[in-house]
């Protein structure tokens, strides 16, 4: 059989890869692959159509009539006649492409964007039909040994084709109609009423929470995918359907909780963890990963945007940009070719769905933004003055809006909705807490929410979540909340003096998840940025955990956080000792000798620099006796960051030193504490 089969999750929207048999195809062949193409047409009546209903059922029709034709050929074995096989080809063609129309007619979430193509969609039918027609026309039919009958039913077919009214139906024009009105009102400011848009939805067959749901992440992906022509259409189109999901439906159907809070959420990259290899705004793996004067790495394609709006400040730390040079990360593009090569990853594929965020940060159309702002209204009446159902719907549809658009998360802020979710992280509801607290986590990436959070005595609600939310899920969202609050200078210093903050993070790196553990230590990271915090993490039993955590991971992401986390903590004498009590060098030494990644590396040459200058000589020797400890850290100072290649040569000056001194005979200062320690 000749193959004709497409992953249509792969395929573009009206793109029809249709495949042209070779002109030595067996007729045989043909013959076989036309009827299992046919049958696959006529196996689509099944299928819902919410519009273009006559076209697809006149279309459907006349494939399934000539069905009957080609099976009488094929069981009788007749003969088919060479000029007969280039129109079956013609037609094998043809058929294919009009599969693909069918299929994206009843494509699962795309009613709502068919609809609004009617014209185009009843044109293309117009041509697959007509060509159908043209191709039975030259078909001697005469030298085919058919039964009369069903030359008969080939000339009908032909005839039908040939003059079929394939148009607009009535019903979808009307529809398209309304639409266009309702965005019209949304582009004057006017709230459309709800009888209008429950017409709509009725007659699009849109009849669930979940059925407006397939037709938004629809449109989100074409708003990606699609030409960049279409982008503000789609993006009103886009507004319209989520103003109708918040709007006409008031109970969730088949709820499923945003798993990306629950799984490692590639949204929570920071600073300890550049062997992720995402870019923070584009969140796609970096082709060309280029530094901007604040020392963060960003993708050059999507940085470039962001400076060609008009941005002058950094977009991960929001300090100010000294200046616009884009310096290229050369060690860190190695590494990424090196991890794409290792993992079978196509470089030329990952940009193909890049979805650059910062374009959400103006609407994508002036009616988009109207419908956006009245809605974010709603929601916010709702979570005030809805009952228990409403608000917990109200405040999962703030956690979906606010998750990877940056213009809705200004409006829902703006529209009042973070006091009232702050509310609910006392409910005794665990699905209310946990949609109150993912959409605070979405609203927190925004500045003004972040500020909105604090000023609203926030902080105390979040921490009472972190500590003793109901359900472990609603903890480790807590914890990735404190991260982003805490990229704010001033607000690592009052979540630290909260009691319960720190050691409610330590707790999470002992129960959570993998991600949740990962939350917590970032979000340590975060608030140990402040000195003052130090001492209370290492209080809180931080440093033993963390390299209790360390040592029983292999090739591990939370290594890398782990370790980045200890050698801030080792920057203080408290945090040095308890790394030297717990007797860690060697497994500090192994990380730095065996980890993949440039940054755990550093990590460790930062440990083990702050474990020699705090720990005195007892700590040297013990790095002394290692042979190979010294070949890693050469091995940094030419293939590391210049960050690490400065930690290292600095520690093998202190290990060349201690090793003059001891053959030269003169004694070692040993380390001094108040407690006795052993370091191995």
């Amino acid at each position: 059989m000749i193959q004709t089969t497409f992953d249509q999750t792969e395929r573009r929207m009206f793109s029809f890869p249709a495949v042209h048999p070779c002109e030595a195809v067996s007729p045989v062949t043909l013959l076989r692959s036309l009827i299992i193409l046919s049958q696959n047409i006529s196996n689509h009546q099944s299928k819902s159509f919410a519009t273009q209903r006559r076209n697809t059922r006149e279309t459907i029709r006349q494939i399934g009539i000539l069905v009957v034709f080609f099976e009488e050929i094929h069981d009788r074995g007749l003969v088919v006649p060479e000029s007969a096989v280039l129109c079956f080809s013609e037609l094998h063609l043809t058929f294919q492409k009009i599969r693909f129309l069918l299929e994206d007619c009843s494509r699962e979430g795309a009613r709502l964007w068919i609809l609004m193509k009617s014209e185009m969609v009843a044109s293309q039918f117009r041509v697959l039909i007509r060509t159908v027609a043209t191709a039975l026309d030259v078909l001697p039919l005469d030298l085919v040994d058919v039964c009369g009958e069903v030359k008969e039913l080939v000339e009908l077919v032909t005839k039908q084709a040939r003059k079929a009214k394939i148009e607009v139906d009535p019903d979808d024009e009307r529809a398209m109609r309304r639409v266009l009105s309702v965005l019209d009102r949304f582009e004057k400011g006017i709230e459309p009423e709800f009888q209008i848009l429950k017409r709509i939805l009725d007659y699009l067959e849109i009849k669930t929470w979940s059925d407006c749901n397939k037709e938004i992440r629809f449109l989100e992906e074409q708003c990606v995918e699609g030409e960049e022509r279409e982008v503000p259409f789609l993006s009103t189109l886009l507004g319209f359907m989520c103003y109708c999901r918040g709007r006409i439906f008031d109970t969730l159907d088949g709820q499923n909780v945003d798993q990306t809070d629950v799984r490692c959420n590639m949204e929570i990259l920071s600073c300890l963890n550049p062997e992720d290899f995402r870019c923070p705004i584009s969140l796609e793996l970096m082709i060309d990963p280029v530094t901007v004067s604040t020392g963060q790495t960003y993708d050059r394609s999507s940085i470039h945007k962001w400076l060609k709006a008009g941005h002058t400040i950094c977009p991960k730390t929001g300090e100010k940009l000294t200046s616009t040079e884009l310096v290229p990360n050369t060690n860190l593009r190695k590494l990424i070719h090196q991890f794409c090569a290792d993992h079978g990853v196509s470089l030329a594929k990952t940009g193909k769905k890049s979805r650059d965020i910062t374009r959400t940060i103006v609407p994508g159309s002036p009616a988009a933004a109207e419908a956006m702002k009245f809605l974010s209204k709603l929601l916010g009446r709702k979570l005030i003055f809805g009952p228990s159902e409403q608000k917990n719907k109200a405040a999962y549809e703030i956690r979906l809006l606010a998750k990877s658009n940056i213009y809705n998360r200004s409006c829902l802020i703006e529209a009042g909705t973070i006091p009232p979710l702050l509310n609910l992280l006392y409910s005794f509801n665990k699905s209310m807490q946990e949609n109150a607290i993912g959409a605070l986590l979405k609203l927190s990436k925004h500045a003004s929410g972040k500020k909105v959070m604090v000023e609203s005595g926030g902080l105390r609600s979040i921490v009472a979540v972190l500590k003793r939310g109901m359900s472990l899920e609603a903890r480790q969202i807590a914890a990735a909340t404190i991260f982003y609050l805490s990229s704010v200078k001033g607000y690592r210093k009052l979540i630290g003096e909260m009691d319960e903050a720190i050691p409610a993070l330590v707790d999470l790196i002992k129960e959570g998840t993998p991600c949740g553990r990962k939350n917590a230590v970032v979000a340590l990271f975060g608030l140990v940025l402040y000195p003052g915090n130090r001492q209370r993490a290492i209080d809180s039993g931080t440093v033993p955990l963390l390299l209790e955590t360390v040592a029983s991971l292999d090739k591990h992401e939370l290594v890398t956080d782990s370790v980045a986390l200890l050698a801030t903590l080792a920057e203080s004498f408290d945090g040095t000792f308890e790394i030297l009590r717990a007797s860690s060098l060697p497994l500090i030494t192994r990380i730095l000798q065996t980890s993949t990644s440039q940054a755990a590396k550093e990590h460790c040459v930062s440990i083990l620099l702050c474990c020699c200058n705090n720990g005195g000589d007892e700590a040297i020797s013990v790095l002394a006796k290692d042979p190979s400890v010294m070949s890693s850290l050469y091995s940094l100072t030419t293939d590391g960051t210049a960050q690490a290649s400065k930690k290292a040569r600095s520690l093998i000056k202190i290990l060349h030193k201690f090793h003059e001194t001891s053959s030269s005979g003169q004694g070692c200062q040993a380390f001094t504490h108040e407690q006795s320690v052993h370091v191995w």
